[in-house]
């Protein structure tokens, strides 16, 4: 899998020839106003809750590139009234296979609710196998017991996990959070774009370091440069 960083807790991923763009929010993200969202183009969207840092260019992007949009039923149930009808409806525990490889809902614990105030269902996390490999993308999340399980069951290669504390983990809590899920090589995301949520870096690798995890705090990059390879 090729991943490009694009700020705050959005991802663009290509697995199997298909481009996966995760929680798009990158116009009102002063850190990446380098990026042209109008030259994004994914295959899929994948939302794992509701709030506008993670849905704040959700609409145009899927109305633009017709890419199929992945979340909960509500959400999806949402977007079918904002003109969004390309949509795929899921729900904790249950898993679809796509053409970019298997996708599950996983629990995250966190409130979801819509730009306009519209429950958003239930905050969730997404596990995807594809190319050999597992990957566990978090979302918004506090540390909880459902991620023991989630490391007892698969063998998770990379997890993408929140570090910014406040509203989600902050460091130590995503320390245990990657030792729950008995993963070593960990992506940060979720840090910086708010006062709320600024970390120290160096710090921050040192923690994961101390505890025998790599942590990766990516750069943000726009669409001109090279994914990196996970």
């Amino acid at each position: 899998m090729k991943v490009n960083y694009l700020g705050h807790s959005t991802f663009l991923f290509e697995i199997a020839g298909k481009k996966v763009l995760i929680d798009p929010f990158i116009t009102p993200n002063e850190l990446a106003s380098h990026i042209k969202v109008d030259e994004i183009e994914c295959d899929y969207i994948l939302v794992t809750h509701g709030h506008s840092d993670h849905v704040g260019d959700l609409i145009p992007i899927a109305k633009r590139t017709g890419a199929k949009v992945v979340s909960s039923f509500e959400i999806i149930d949402w977007l079918g009234k904002q003109g969004i009808e390309n949509g795929h409806p899921m729900n904790l525990g249950g898993a679809w296979n796509f053409d970019f490889g298997n996708l599950k809902m996983v629990y995250a614990s966190h409130s979801s609710s819509m730009p306009d105030g519209t429950y958003g269902g239930t905050a969730a996390g997404f596990i995807i196998k594809a190319e050999g490999k597992t990957y566990y993308i978090a979302g918004d999340t506090s540390l909880n017991l459902e991620m023991k399980l989630f490391g007892e069951f698969n063998q998770i290669d990379f997890a993408f996990l929140p570090i910014g504390d406040n509203f989600t983990m902050g460091i130590d809590d995503a320390i245990i959070a990657a030792q729950f899920i008995n993963c070593k090589n960990i992506i940060g995301m979720h840090y910086d774009t708010f006062g709320y949520i600024k970390i120290d870096h160096e710090k921050a690798v040192k923690a994961f370091a101390d505890a025998g995890i790599n942590l990766q705090l990516l750069k943000i990059t726009d669409l001109s440069e090279e994914a990196i390879s996970i």
